[in-house]
């Protein structure tokens, strides 16, 4: 049973590989930031280390999350799994170094302890090229000569970061956001949420089921976004050193958390598209329904021009950030745009 939801498309052709045996040495699972990136690469570890199904006789070919290796997997306590991510070198916070990808490379060298196969799982695969070829390289040769029974999978939020020689080696898996309803009713049926509260959150999550699930376990995380929409409402009327000290504040965060950063930036580009929204006449498109009175407000406050332009500017600072420009300069200006109210 795939823990995976809502990727039907990507599904059907691994449980066709798997049935067949021909499961690729690698994959490049790409998709927003918890769209189901990781539960669908551990799906796959499970998958060809299951020993509680016969794929013969079993339909879906997936994990069966029942037998030993499916659940030490989903515990991570897995002999033959190796996780690498950003920030497990202590000296390199913000990307993979090249001594994990070394340890990776020990990992691999070594005969399959537990299962069939070895799996690899690179979380923040993008940082591999960010300014240190060594790194990038060093996979590339593994990726080019994998040992036998070998699943290596990375993990993206941007593709476009990866090396093309390192994507030609991939057979990338494209991980879509759900649909609203579907989210709504997998919140419902697996989380016990009422109906009206799982319709919110999965139009907050904007399709990322582990979005929703996490503020369903931490509901700070809720009170945390609406600080920071607070902000977010409040820059156009807050002086010009209290929107710098804000510039600071992020891109302070940026050398420690560039994610976090675009995360927050995201938020006000959603806010942002929401007043585009209402002010052209279409409110029923708007993200942050729940604050739908304060949108009004300031979208009134603003013509379609100054917004549209605001926009330009988010997203032109996004850019800019992914290019490795100074984080700190990059956010001031944005704040320098922000319309004065």
């Amino acid at each position: 049973m795939w823990s995976t939801i809502g990727q039907d498309h990507l599904l059907r052709p691994l449980e066709a590989s798997l049935r067949a045996g021909r499961v690729a040495h690698a994959y490049l699972l790409s998709g927003p930031p918890q769209v189901g990136k990781m539960t669908l690469a551990l799906d796959l570890a499970a998958a060809v280390n299951c020993s509680g199904r016969d794929a013969a006789a079993d339909a879906t070919a997936g994990p069966c999350n029942r037998c030993p290796a499916c659940e030490r997997i989903r515990r991570g306590v897995y002999a033959d799994l190796h996780t690498v991510a950003v920030g497990g070198d202590s000296r390199v916070p913000t990307r993979i170094s090249i001594a994990q990808v070394r340890e990776t490379e020990n990992f691999l060298s070594l005969t399959p302890v537990e299962g069939a196969w070895k799996v690899v799982i690179i979380d923040g695969a993008e940082t591999l090229s960010a300014g240190q070829s060594e790194s990038a390289n060093a996979l590339l040769k593994t990726l080019e000569e994998p040992p036998a029974n070998v699943l290596i999978l990375l993990l993206t939020t941007n593709p476009d970061a990866i090396l093309p020689t390192i994507r030609s080696r991939c057979r990338t898996l494209d991980l879509r956001p759900l649909p609203g309803a579907v989210l709504a009713e997998h919140l419902i049926s697996e989380w016990d949420v009422e109906p009206e509260r799982a319709q919110w959150l999965a139009r907050l999550a904007r399709g990322c089921p582990g979005w929703a699930r996490s503020t369903l376990q931490d509901p700070d995380l809720l009170a945390d976004r609406d600080d920071e929409l607070n902000r977010i409402a409040d820059a156009g009327a807050a002086p010009l050193d209290e929107r710098f000290q804000y510039a600071g504040s992020l891109a302070s965060q940026f050398s420690g958390d560039r994610e976090l950063v675009r995360q927050r930036l995201y938020l006000w580009q959603r806010w942002w598209r929401d007043l585009l929204l209402i002010k052209e006449g279409v409110p029923q498109y708007a993200h942050n329904t729940h604050r739908r009175d304060e949108l009004a407000a300031q979208a009134s406050a603003l013509t379609g021009a100054e917004i549209a332009s605001f926009l330009r500017h988010i997203q032109d600072t996004l850019t800019a950030l992914d290019a490795n420009a100074n984080p700190r300069l990059a956010l001031e200006c944005l704040m320098l745009a922000a319309p004065v109210r």
